[in-house]
């Protein structure tokens, strides 16, 4: 029986954090038995909001690549590849830009969010607002069923059933709508409390060795009402206690009590916190030590995603311009 197809991706701009691995590459390790995995390293996605720093796209997809591997991405099992070397994505987001509005592109609650974090307002670029169509374009080169996201990405994940909807309408069935596959921790908190991003500086990646993270969860966010070691406090607004129920799930309900009767203090929760992250990703940091020593075999492994991700996308390609009578 034929699986169903899922596509997904990030962008490199540098090592994966904590909250890449929970939101999405967690997720796409479980499902490689159960679908057939295309896996995109989504360079051109960066030109949206850095521009300036394209000449850092090449040696970050390296570093999130061997994230990927050491996470425990199976080339076997999953197509890994470079989205820039696919040019059948940027003629299906041609397509796809015909049938989609402006309005609707402003009203993308998530577009707002990072209009608003990263301070953008007046340096929009066109390509910026419309970059949840050249995802909508990357899902459906691949007539993807499912889209393992973070929940930030589900009204992108939306407009691309529009987008889908709109063509099957116009021209005939081609494209199914994609569901998406939703983490439990799906938004992972930063050191800060907000959402945890590399553009926030609040970031913990999940190669970083044990000192680093040691270092950052020192001055990580716990209940900002708790002024004093002697006082109780409220584990449900702290950013750590977050982290026991990924890292320590033994120990969360001990943690919460503890903290509420002002028994623990947030200095030792967080070295035990640090101590239990740092066991969880032993095995990734040993896997990834040993694709990096092994350059070769890592971009054979790339140039094959690639060439089997270019057959697909090709083929759909072919069946658009097909359907629409152009080309």
């Amino acid at each position: 029986m034929t699986k169903k197809i899922i596509l997904s991706g990030n962008r490199p701009t540098g090592r994966l954090h904590w909250g890449n691995y929970t939101g999405a590459l967690e997720n796409w390790i479980r499902l490689q038995d159960e679908y057939d995995c295309y896996f995109m390293v989504a360079d051109w996605h960066v030109l949206t909001t850095a521009l300036d720093k394209s000449h850092e796209i090449r040696d970050n997809s390296r570093e999130m690549i061997l994230d990927w591997l050491g996470a425990g991405l199976d080339p076997d099992r999953s197509v890994l590849f470079v989205q820039s070397a696919v040019k059948e994505h940027a003629e299906l987001y041609l397509v796809a830009c015909m049938l989609i509005s402006m309005g609707r592109l402003e009203r993308n609650p998530t577009f707002k969010e990072q209009v608003r974090d990263l301070d953008l307002a007046g340096e929009i670029s066109f390509g910026h607002l419309g970059y949840p169509v050249l995802q909508a374009a990357d899902i459906l080169a691949y007539r993807a069923h499912a889209v393992p996201v973070g929940e930030d990405q589900l009204p992108h994940l939306e407009l691309c059933r529009e987008i889908a909807r709109r063509f099957n309408h116009h021209f005939g069935e081609l494209f199914p709508e994609p569901e998406g596959l939703v983490t439990k921790f799906g938004r992972f908190p930063g050191t800060d409390g907000r959402r945890m991003s590399k553009s926030l500086g609040n970031a913990v990646e999940i190669a970083a060795p044990p000192e680093e993270i040691r270092a950052k969860l020192k001055t990580a966010f716990t209940d900002p009402q708790r002024l004093r070691r002697s006082d109780p406090g409220n584990p449900d607004v702290c950013a750590v206690y977050t982290w026991y129920q990924k890292f320590l799930p033994d120990e969360v309900e001990r943690t919460a009590a503890e903290c509420r009767s002002a028994e623990r203090g947030c200095v030792d929760c967080k070295k035990r916190l640090a101590d239990g992250a740092i066991a969880y990703f032993e095995p990734l940091r040993e896997r990834r030590a040993g694709y990096e020593s092994h350059p070769n075999r890592v971009a054979e492994i790339v140039d094959a995603g690639c060439a089997r991700a270019r057959a697909v996308a090709s083929e759909t390609l072919a069946r658009v311009r097909d359907a629409m009578g152009v080309g």
